[in-house]
């Protein structure tokens, strides 16, 4: 397991989550010290919902953490519902932690009228009393940060899944991949943060990519040779596995050796483990942000799952007393 350092191993903390996400925020309680608040959660007759702490919240820092995924919908509104109700109650702080975040994707227009939906979630639970958002491997980092007038805590995978890796890798014969031309700045950082640890320069390459009339193509390399090589291919989440699927092909045809693959979000579509399972993959490593993983491990033996719990306890600790993020993350402080 990798171990991120905070400031303290216990903290002055109400944990509250919905019961959909009660496995995750269990983890990150154990590596906080403390226990998970009781949350009611009732569902009337019409479909409505109502959502309340059955703990004391007056006066106390709260964060609630629950990914936004599957039936996003109704966990959004409930967790606005949590926000409205702990805010009502008194809290002195809210911290809204959600490891997957809902619409986050969906940050620019691509068409005309087209709605700005990360920006829209971003208002909602601003109003409803938000202090603080906390995610993990945001699509596009400005826009994430631009959506929201709180403050905004963003959260990475690139040392999580360099500790993972880096003992049984082979520095000589690497090369760190995106998969398109849009995560060239994350692979970037995960290949300096790589070759930090490896006391090594690891080289990049990035794949083509293309969508024109609904349908993605693309599958040539830019950036070097990669034949001989171990690719680790990286990227903030999978859902239909098409893209990870191009990608290891294009590599293993250019001469590459099966690649890893380090993927923050295990969204998985209907047709992923069809997909995937057929693809020249040697590790595919997720985290639990979306927990469960909605794939059949029979359908993709080399899934890991890697526990982002302890990052997100760290961070939620040096948010509460006012530490460093980006020293926590690894990076350099100027």
């Amino acid at each position: 397991m990798v171990r991120f350092a905070s400031s303290s191993t216990k903290t002055d903390l109400t944990l509250l989550t919905l019961a959909a996400g009660r496995p995750f925020a269990a983890r990150v309680a154990t590596a906080l010290g403390t226990s998970l608040g009781d949350v009611e959660e009732r569902v009337f007759e019409d479909g409505e919902v109502k959502v309340r702490p059955l703990v004391e919240v007056r006066g106390q820092d709260v964060a609630i953490v629950q990914s936004l995924d599957g039936d996003a919908h109704d966990r959004l509104i409930r967790v606005a519902m949590l926000v409205g109700a702990v805010r009502d109650a008194g809290a002195a702080r809210i911290i809204g932690c959600f490891p997957y975040l809902a619409y986050a994707r969906k940050d620019r227009r691509t068409k005309p009228r087209d709605p700005l939906a990360l920006r829209y979630v971003a208002q909602m639970l601003e109003a409803v009393g938000l202090d603080t958002v906390m995610a993990l491997e945001v699509h596009d980092l400005p826009a994430f940060e631009n959506a929201f007038r709180i403050p905004s805590v963003p959260l990475d995978m690139r040392q999580l899944f360099v500790e993972c890796l880096a003992p049984a890798l082979d520095p000589a014969s690497l090369v760190v991949v995106s998969p398109d031309p849009g995560g060239l700045k994350r692979a970037q950082l995960f290949q300096e943060r790589l070759s930090e640890r490896l006391d090594a320069q690891v080289p990049r390459v990035v794949a083509d990519k293309r969508r024109t009339g609904g349908v993605v193509s693309g599958e040539r390399l830019y950036g070097g040779d990669v034949a001989g090589l171990q690719p680790i291919i990286v990227d903030d989440l999978i859902s239909s596995g098409g893209t990870i699927q191009r990608t290891a092909k294009a590599l293993t045809e250019a001469g590459a050796r099966p690649p890893i693959v380090a993927v923050a979000h295990g969204v998985f579509g209907k047709e992923a483990g069809a997909t995937l399972g057929g693809a020249p993959i040697a590790r595919l490593l997720v985290t639990d942000s979306i927990d469960p993983p909605r794939i059949d491990p029979r359908d993709m033996a080399a899934l890991e799952v890697v526990s982002c719990a302890p990052l997100v306890a760290a961070a939620l600790g040096c948010v509460l007393k006012g530490g460093s993020i980006s020293r926590l993350l690894g990076d350099a402080e100027v």
